[in-house]
């Protein structure tokens, strides 16, 4: 039976970075960005799973990915029930439940959400099947986009669909962009154990330190200059973490603590209390105030 508690179980699990801002979001919204947000870590989950094969990364990165292309939502439960049964002990709960996550969205926007799944696990069997050979520039630029830029994409569509405004999508990118950076640079010792590089030829920590500080600024920028609303700390917040997470990292430590991610999420929680919180009227919502987004959730539409 379909949960709201546990889908937030799940997604507080498998995310510290992403999970505050998303129960932040009103009921509709939040059901939806929880849905997308788990549906692409179950692809993530895959990827770097060290339990299996590469080819068996990829040959289930594709059969994720030719499913969503060739089935309806009806069957798309039953079709991954099969495809992941052989993998029952090797894989997380967030990824043997991704037919669950894909179900959940209204069917008005469920379409969108599932064609970037489907594209994110193509390209991700594609640099599996590579080795995540990363040579220049450009091949980052590639992989960044193919695993997180196109998440921020799909986030401006929900806003758009939600809300019915648009945001600035090359920014959103960036800002994928810019958190994948900061994922390379925290796990940099585990990924090298296990003989991947994600560093491009020549490059050192402070070459890809400029590459995440690079494109998580224009981000920076555009939160900045935009109104407070509840979407809004869905990139603050995972945008304030991944700027301190920088400052640890040149500082030689690889993540923040449990405590420090706390004290950088209280106190942009309680800047937001003081300051009056709403959010544009659109063809799925309603106009909600920060009394109502601040833990409650009630502003449903």
């Amino acid at each position: 039976m379909r949960s709201r508690t546990d889908t937030l179980r799940v997604l507080e699990e498998t995310s510290r970075t992403f999970y505050i801002p998303i129960t932040r979001l009103p009921g509709k919204l939040q059901e939806t960005v929880a849905a997308a947000y788990l549906s692409s870590r179950a692809l993530d989950e895959i990827e770097d799973n060290n339990k299996l094969s590469n080819a068996s990364k990829e040959k289930l990165l594709h059969e994720i990915s030719w499913g969503l292309q060739t089935r309806t939502g009806t069957d798309l439960g039953t079709y991954f029930s099969v495809i992941l049964r052989p993998y029952q002990t090797e894989i997380p709960e967030v990824s043997l439940r991704i037919g669950e996550w894909l179900s959940y969205p209204p069917e008005d926007i469920a379409p969108r959400i599932w064609y970037t799944v489907a594209t994110m696990a193509g390209r991700m069997a594609y640099w599996v099947e590579r080795n995540w050979e990363i040579r220049t520039e450009a091949d980052l630029n590639g992989y960044t986009f193919d695993v997180a830029g196109a998440a921020g994409l799909l986030l401006c569509d929900l806003w758009s669909w939600f809300a019915g405004t648009q945001i600035d999508r090359a920014v959103a990118v960036q800002f994928g962009r810019g958190l994948q950076a900061v994922n390379i640079l925290r796990n940099r010792a585990e990924d090298l154990q296990r003989q991947v590089d994600f560093y491009p030829l020549g490059w050192k920590q402070e070459h890809m330190l400029s590459y995440a500080h690079n494109s998580l600024n224009p981000a920076r920028e555009k939160v900045n200059a935009i109104p407070r609303d509840a979407f809004t700390y869905l990139f603050e917040i995972p945008l304030l973490l991944a700027e301190a997470t920088l400052d640890a990292v040149k500082n030689g430590k690889t993540k923040l603590t449990r405590r420090e991610v706390k004290q950088i999420t209280d106190v942009r929680a309680e800047a937001r209390q003081k300051a009056e919180v709403t959010q544009p009227t659109g063809p799925n919502q309603r106009a909600c105030t920060s009394q109502d987004q601040v833990g409650q959730n009630v502003c449903l539409s």
